[in-house]
């Protein structure tokens, strides 16, 4: 069913380190069904990602964040990696970006070690999330409830655990970002709760 997507800009945050299945394969997916997507990073020219014990291939920066704004876009991707969500989280710019997705009620994608940027932004209290398992404790801590499963979906906001899992990640990231705002102004409803 391509270009259920079409007309939708989706920003991929991601820095050096990024988990390279994580990135390219859930790009290459909003981008069969049509998404304009961008690579959004710290810094201009290219970011190198990590493929599972070593360093992998560099993918260009489309727009820096001191360029790229969040109402300009309609999803966020967050790949994980254990150095991109680390570096991200400790940017200010980049925690305010994620965070304004979350407020603004926009779908957002999250897997392995990205969350440790919505726990940054303050977001995941009250939410269902899984993460890579070592991540566990930091999501229940900072409020979220923790899930071992290859996908979970809460409130528009997709996760999953590992590359094993990008299958079902890249299903549910594109029939969320389909579906759009899940409540805007800091008002995603709340589970159990009806918009």
């Amino acid at each position: 069913m391509a270009d259920q997507l079409k007309g939708k800009r989706v920003a991929v945050l991601a820095t050096h380190g990024f988990e390279q299945d994580e990135l390219t394969r859930p790009r290459k997916a909003l981008e069969d069904e049509g998404a304009k997507v961008d690579v959004v990073s710290l810094e201009a020219g290219r970011i190198r990602g990590w493929k599972h014990k070593g360093w992998g291939d560099e993918v260009a920066v489309d727009r820096t964040l001191d360029q790229a704004k969040a109402d300009e876009y309609d999803a966020l991707l967050l790949p994980g990696g254990v150095m991109n969500p680390d570096r991200l989280r400790m940017d200010p710019r980049a925690v305010q970006f994620v965070k304004r997705f979350f407020n603004d009620g926009k779908p957002i994608a999250v897997i392995c070690h990205g969350p440790w940027t919505l726990i940054e932004a303050g977001v995941v209290h009250g939410v269902t999330m899984t993460s890579w398992p070592s991540v566990k404790t930091d999501l229940t801590n900072a409020g979220a409830r923790w899930v071992d499963m290859e996908v979970a979906v809460d409130r528009g906001i997709v996760s999953s655990r590992k590359p094993d899992d990008i299958p079902a990640f890249n299903r549910k990231m594109i029939e969320e970002f389909v579906e759009g705002v899940h409540g805007g102004g800091g008002h995603r409803t709340m589970a159990g709760t009806h918009a």
